[in-house]
């Protein structure tokens, strides 16, 4: 072999699934895919807004162990378009900064705090935890240590989407910019 030829490192492997089902019930299911449908409605004119549900986010590159595939994320400053998974590093560095979470009745509290930990490290600066069952919405926003609780959430309006959270109202928490229900 010819010592002045560079021998290349394998490429790692970035998995597009992490064997995990999007939801475990229906109600879940179908709270994930109406946060993500109309996030995509919102920002259908918005060419560099890319949304997506239960994707596989690698942060760092050079090592697939550091994951997540939150319910449903938002982009911005990131063009539409499919993808296998969103590597940061091919993503002009950009972390999703919102991330939404709808917990099944299976999620531990360890596993929900290990994901906003994550979300915290990796530059999240929104993130919703929502639950279906009870309609109840816990939200952090990025402080100057990370995430930080929202003290109050009813009549909340997230700063990057524009928008308004009523928890515990009947029906779907989630409020268009405009006044409406999503």
């Amino acid at each position: 072999m010819n010592p002045s030829i560079a021998t290349r490192p394998p490429e790692l492997e970035y998995p597009e699934s992490d064997g995990q089902p999007m939801a475990d019930n229906t109600l879940q299911f179908l709270w994930i895919t109406t946060i993500k449908d109309n996030l995509d409605a919102l920002f259908r004119e918005q060419a560099d807004v890319f949304v997506a549900g239960d994707l596989l986010w690698y942060p760092e590159e050079g090592n697939p162990r550091v994951r997540s595939a939150p319910d449903v994320m938002v982009a911005f400053g990131r063009p539409k378009g499919n993808r296998g998974s969103y590597q940061q590093w091919r993503e002009g560095g950009i972390p999703p900064q919102v991330v939404f979470e709808v917990p099944s009745p299976g999620n531990r509290s360890g596993e929900l705090l290990d994901k906003a930990l994550f979300y915290s490290r990796y530059g999240v600066e929104e993130y919703y935890l929502l639950d279906p069952e009870t309609g109840s919405v816990a939200g952090q926003r990025r402080g100057p240590s990370g995430l930080q609780p929202i003290a109050e959430m009813s009549g909340w309006i997230s700063p990057r989407l524009g928008i308004r959270f009523e928890p515990g109202s009947r029906g779907f928490p989630l409020f268009h910019p405009t006044g409406g229900p999503s």
